[in-house]
């Protein structure tokens, strides 16, 4: 090559442009290097959604159609973006629906997907089969990330779109009762943003007498307290026959309070209970199902018949597989848990074999489809729930799926997604004042002590009759049991307070 140069280049003035262009082309070269090195990295995903640094994730909120990387989510974010694009500027609120959309666990996607179809068949209702009644609703998607580890930038701008033209004026979603949400919905009430939690069922994630850490929070699923009071209930199970299974792990608030829970109603039970420590991420398989092992041994070493389970469903799971291969198979046993049992159908983990030894698995549901659907032999209850509101809801959730793709409903969570939409709703349109197009973000949260009475919601899980702290009153308690092909049956009604509530469905004054 450098012959070639020499011999193109023979004069001196050649030489000179020669230098000239190579200077020219080093020194372009070197910008467009710099550029490219100084240049921000683009790590939009769509509008309203980034990668934050250091992750593959796509955080953040929107409602265009975005999917977060989760294929299964396309239909309804389409679904949703629709029904958005068909909005007038000056007539919708926004609420969002938070979620951990990009979680990589099996489970939690399945949850996912049936909470965001529950949200989009009730915002596709109140749009379009209310009478026209105002606001209408604009559904936006907020994605936590894994874990909900990225909770304080998806909230950071939540906040920012209700003080915005986007008029967000509720969050829905909280699906999980972990550190992280009880951060989230700390920031979002305080930030005055009234929140409805779908699926929270820790006791301490809500407000109540003289304790109310969380202005403007509701909820549509009753507490642990109330999962475990209806499972009494329901069971009439002899404490002297009782064993309590429980996870040692700290700072999981849907296990802190089921344990104690669970304790408060086995606290004439003759021995203390077994423990085990899942990993820091209850996903996660961890070394627990060894730990299970050993536990059936010392199980069939007493009296117990019925094992209450305070625990996530992983180890639920790895519980019921090392149950099932026990050295005591001729003997029968009951689990009884909560409501992270409804998980277990979709588990592809579980050995459903281990159900055909003797062993009978149910747990306290949040929402059943048999719940409130008429059957031979089966009266259903006189008031809690109806009927028509499940039938509603069969309706609209078949409007809002594919045809030849209809939504999943044996775990509850889409219809426990509805349910909170249909509250979040109401709430909205009642702190809407004459004359005007829709409510300030103050005003929604301040509605809960009112949605009781003639006022209450009449969800397809049952009433939503709330007290004065946004809690529900002796809401109906499906239990469900995992039967022998991992089905999920229901089995009967069950309430916190031993029976349905009255016609009024009005909370008595505490104390």
């Amino acid at each position: 090559m450098p012959n070639l140069i020499s011999r193109y280049v023979r004069t001196p003035r050649r030489q000179l442009v020669a230098a000239l262009v190579t200077a020219a082309l080093v020194l372009g070269l070197g910008w467009y290097g710099f550029a490219r090195l100084t240049q921000p990295e683009n790590r939009s995903c769509a509008p309203g959604v980034a990668r934050p640094a250091g992750s593959d994730e796509c955080i953040g909120v929107n409602g265009t159609g975005h999917d977060f990387g989760f294929a299964d989510l396309k239909d309804v974010a389409e679904a949703i973006r629709a029904e958005n694009a068909t909005l007038k500027d000056d007539e919708y609120v926004t609420v969002a629906v938070l979620l951990p959309l990009s979680s990589t666990d099996a489970g939690m996607r399945i949850k996912v997907l049936h909470e965001v179809q529950g949200a989009y068949a009730y915002q596709r209702r109140a749009n379009q089969e209310s009478n026209g009644r105002r606001p209408t609703i604009r559904l936006v998607l907020a994605n936590t990330g894994q874990g909900n580890a990225h909770w304080r930038t998806t909230v950071d701008q939540l906040v920012a779109l209700a003080d915005g033209p986007e008029r967000l004026r509720a969050v829905s979603g909280i699906a999980t009762s972990s550190t992280e949400m009880r951060e989230a919905v700390t920031a979002l009430t305080r930030a005055q943003v009234a929140v409805v939690g779908t699926t929270i069922t820790a006791d301490d994630i809500a407000n109540g007498a003289g304790h109310k850490p969380f202005p403007g929070l509701a909820r549509v699923s009753p507490t642990n307290s109330d999962e475990a009071d209806a499972l009494a209930h329901f069971g009439r199970v002899d404490a002297a026959k009782a064993l309590l299974v429980q996870d040692t792990r700290s700072g999981d608030h849907y296990v802190d309070t089921l344990k104690a829970a669970f304790a408060a109603s086995l606290k004439n039970a003759p021995l203390e209970p077994q423990e085990f420590t899942s990993a820091p991420d209850s996903t996660q398989e961890g070394t627990t199902a060894n730990t299970f092992t050993n536990i059936t041994h010392l199980i069939c070493d007493t009296r117990a018949e019925t094992v209450f389970f305070a625990g996530r469903h992983t180890q639920l799971r790895q519980f019921i597989n090392a149950l099932g291969d026990r050295g005591c198979v001729d003997r029968a046993f009951t689990i009884l848990t909560g409501d992270e049992g409804s998980y277990l159908g979709a588990d592809k983990k579980l050995d459903r074999k281990a159900l055909q030894h003797k062993l009978t698995v149910r747990y306290a549901a949040l929402a059943h489809p048999d719940a409130w659907k008429p059957a031979p032999g089966r009266t259903l209850p006189r008031t809690g729930g109806s009927a028509q509101a499940y039938a509603d809801f069969v309706t609209d959730i078949a409007k809002a799926a594919p045809k030849d793709r209809p939504v999943a409903l044996a775990d509850g969570q889409a219809i426990i997604a509805y349910d909170a939409m249909a509250t979040a709703v109401h709430a909205i349109r009642q702190a809407t004042p004459d004359g005007s197009a829709y409510p300030s973000k103050e005003d929604v949260g301040t509605q809960w002590p009112q949605v009781k009475g003639s006022l209450r919601v009449e969800g397809a899980s049952g009433w939503i009759c709330l007290d004065n702290y946004g809690n529900p009153y002796n809401k109906a308690i499906p239990i469900v049991e995992l039967a022998q092909d991992g089905t999920q049956r229901f089995v009967q009604m069950a309430w916190p307070k031993g029976r349905p509530p009255t016609d009024t469905c009005l909370p008595p004054k505490k104390g």
